[in-house]
């Protein structure tokens, strides 16, 4: 059940104690409960959110690996070629 972040009727109750008529304290207070529907995050808003944002994390942390291990694959490359070149300046080198 969700739980009641602004009350109207008490609002408007309060309003008309400071001497706010009836019509007015009803416009402030239909005003406010409206502002505050858009603006209030509710629990649902949250889950929607974490749920979004663990999605976007997953895509990002699949990416990441993936140029892990083409990162990887190119050092080893890179690592092979440095030694065969230094092997072949060493047997076929300086004579």
């Amino acid at each position: 059940m969700a739980q009641v972040l602004f009350d109207k009727t008490v609002y408007m109750d309060r309003l008309k104690v400071a001497g706010i008529p009836d019509d007015q304290a009803r416009a402030h207070a239909d005003a406010m409960d409206e502002a505050l529907k858009e603006s209030v995050a509710t629990k649902a808003d949250i889950a929607e959110l974490r749920a979004s944002t663990q999605a976007g994390f997953s895509a990002v942390r699949a990416d990441i690996a993936a140029l892990e291990a083409r990162l990887t694959v190119r050092m080893g490359i890179g690592a092979v070629a440095i030694v065969s070149f230094l092997t072949a300046i060493k047997f076929f080198g300086h004579g």
